[in-house]
């Protein structure tokens, strides 16, 4: 007998269901993800800056808005068609947490980003940037210091945990008794460098390996789980867990590039060593694009 399922309970015949490798979701989610995401602070640079003034919406923030409505749908879309009947409570919390945290996160994004064309350097901190710390009243200094605390904390907390919840949500659906369901298509295999790729700079730009590293055991443990059961994993749940090894190997190479970096080493101190490709941009090569 099956339980209803309305609010997210398990049917039994769920267990045994498979899905085919949903290459029209995962096509257009990593395009969405690489051209609205990716993308957003390329486009600010690359189009004439007269065609947004700094004290109107700039193209990287409509890129933004395009993502905080696209991204949530496909995740949704996503879920739906697990073969697994998911919690679904769970998933409608997640999922208007990720587009409030988006939201907070497209003003903090905007302003910051704009700052760059008044000399506003992202390798250094708050306060010590030149063009924040001789502000008068000194009081000033502690509202930039609040609005990067929305961008860079609450806002990318409140957008990555749900995020990644959800994937991990839907990765428990992607088991199946059948040895033959478990292997990738020639579409995924194209995909899956991209994915990760997107993934590396998901983990290294919003600074949250460590929610991406809890994820990635989870599943791994989960995988090892269900392997006792004689489940294995079907083609859509190794394209997501190949995309997050493959997202571990590019974070390390980045990580052994800059290792030796002492300006990005002073604003990442501690155990976790993981720069921003925005940082490095702002340190390394704004002045290349510059002298351009």
């Amino acid at each position: 007998p099956s339980v209803p399922s309305r609010h997210g309970a398990v049917k039994a015949e769920d267990t045994f269901k498979t899905s085919p490798f949903h290459l029209d979701l995962w096509f257009y989610f990593t395009l969405q993800n690489w051209v609205l995401d990716f993308g957003r602070p390329i486009a600010m640079i690359i189009l004439p800056l007269e065609w947004f003034p700094l004290n109107k919406p700039s193209a990287g923030d409509y890129f933004h808005m395009a993502y905080n409505v696209i991204t949530p749908f496909l995740l949704l879309k996503l879920i739906e068609r697990s073969p697994k009947t998911l919690p679904r409570s769970m998933v409608y919390v997640s999922i208007i947490t990720f587009v409030m945290g988006a939201s907070i996160h497209l003003v903090g994004d905007s302003v910051n980003h704009r700052l760059i064309f008044s000399g506003y350097q992202h390798h250094l901190s708050v306060r010590e940037n030149p063009i924040i710390r001789n502000l008068k009243p000194e009081t000033l200094i502690d509202s930039f210091e609040l609005l990067y605390y929305y961008d860079e904390y609450l806002g990318h907390s409140m957008w990555y945990i749900p995020f990644f919840l959800i994937l991990f949500i839907y990765f428990t659906g992607c088991f199946t008794p059948a040895a033959g369901q478990s292997r990738m298509p020639l579409p995924a295999l194209l995909l899956v460098g991209p994915s990760s790729l997107y993934y590396w700079y998901l983990v290294t730009e919003g600074q949250i390996f460590i929610l991406y590293i809890f994820t990635f055991f989870a599943m791994m443990a989960l995988v090892l789980h269900q392997r006792r059961k004689g489940l294995v994993l079907d083609s859509n749940g190794l394209f997501l867990f190949l995309s997050f090894i493959i997202t571990l190997l590019l974070i390390a190479a980045w990580v052994g590039w800059l290792w030796n970096d002492k300006t990005l080493r002073k604003k990442y101190p501690g155990v976790i060593y993981i720069p921003e490709p925005w940082a490095f941009y702002t340190l390394h090569m704004s002045n290349l694009h510059a002298a351009k």
